[in-house]
């Protein structure tokens, strides 16, 4: 016990002298190490610890598999925290390379290109960082020891188990190296999957985090950006052009309606400037189909600006050109039958209802008229 706590002690002094120095060092020439050296001080005061409890239970006074075990125990824990360390330096550096880039600009294709990098390789690095640990953690038993080596000499059925178990993680891994390389998506890209509209969120080391228009939130596996089709609105440029449809009437002026949807389009905050058109696209049997065309910053701008003309083009329909609204148009005509009345002026139509006629036709122009 006295062994042990010597070798406590020597670990904090060691420790302390270690402070002391860094600080002197390179809390001026080099800021990054100072700065990584103080955020894992806590941790690289527990790692020296357990390295001195492991050496010194070995070489303690003891029953020899008590010694043994206690040096395996604080063995893995170092090992824990060499792992540890690994992992808050990666996230440290990846924080420091990331602050060179903003993603709340208007152009930020390039910063969100770096910033998906970074994310992805991180979290790869994180993984292979966990995985490594552990297994060498699980080395320092002697049984786990003699079963991975029987597993790596022999290509008998275990390998097979555990190849399959190891899939989906290696399969994963793979999936965002070339997510990382390829990048068909970034962070903040607008995507169209499963028919959900949203943007990509988070990109993590086996799934990516969609957060849909609704502020729902849909979990899709990494693999499905390299093995099925999807829509990336943003992929090389923030800017989209949307689409409005409009049904008018035949007698709808569309040289004014173009030039009324110019109008609102510059009116508009929303409008880049870019893109603004109307065309004739179709001629149902009833109903003219009006598509116009304008462009904005990027989706959600896009997605505004649509509802606005819609909105406005027609309150400007309504106000101004009311009969170019759709309508539905019935004609009656009649036709000389025998009447009972003694007027001469009165008819009686196709379907026996008496009435008077207006004009020499016979008609009542009234009801010729569109409904």
């Amino acid at each position: 016990m006295l062994i042990l706590t010597a070798a406590v002690g020597v670990a904090l002094a060691v420790f302390s002298i270690i402070v002391r120095l860094t600080r002197h060092l390179f809390a001026v020439r080099h800021p990054i190490l100072f700065s990584f050296l103080r955020r894992t001080k806590g941790v690289l005061r527990f790692a020296l610890v357990l390295l001195a409890l492991s050496i010194a239970a070995r070489n303690a006074p003891q029953n020899y598999d008590v010694a043994g075990a206690l040096g395996r125990i604080f063995q893995v824990g170092f090992i824990v925290m060499i792992g540890w360390l690994a992992i808050v330096g990666a996230n440290m550096l990846a924080n420091i390379y990331l602050l060179r880039f903003r993603i709340d600009i208007e152009d930020n294709v390039l910063a969100r290109k770096h910033v998906t990098q970074v994310r992805i390789l991180k979290g790869a690095v994180q993984t292979l960082i966990i995985i490594i640990t552990a297994a060498s953690g699980l080395m320092a038993f002697e049984v786990v020891r003699q079963f991975g080596v029987s597993l790596f000499a022999s290509a008998g059925i275990a390998g097979i188990v555990v190849g399959f178990a190891a899939r989906p993680l290696l399969s994963s891994l793979i999936a965002g190296m070339q997510i990382a390389m390829n990048q068909p998506i970034r962070i903040d890209d607008a995507v169209v999957i499963e028919n959900e509209w949203g943007w990509i969120e988070e990109i993590k080391a086996t799934y990516v985090v969609i957060k849909l228009w609704d502020w729902r939130r849909m979990i899709v596996p990494l693999s499905y950006f390299t093995e099925k089709p999807f829509q990336n609105w943003t992929r090389e440029t923030a800017s989209l052009i949307g689409t409005v449809f409009v049904y008018v009437d035949y007698t709808v002026p569309v040289e004014e309606v173009r030039q009324a949807v110019y109008r609102i389009a510059r009116e508009s905050r929303l409008w880049d400037r870019n893109v603004i058109n109307l065309q004739v696209t179709d001629a149902k049997a009833s109903t003219l189909e009006l598509r116009i065309l304008a462009s904005g910053r990027n989706s959600p701008e896009v997605f505004d600006l649509r509802c606005e003309i819609r909105e406005k083009i027609i309150d400007y329909l309504q106000r101004e050109h009311p009969y170019a609204l759709p309508r539905a148009r019935q004609e009656q005509y009649w036709h000389d039958m025998p009447s009972r009345a003694s007027d001469n002026n009165t008819r009686t139509d196709i379907n026996g209802m008496e009435t008077k006629a207006r004009d020499g036709n016979g008609k009542d122009a009234a009801l010729t008229r569109p409904l």
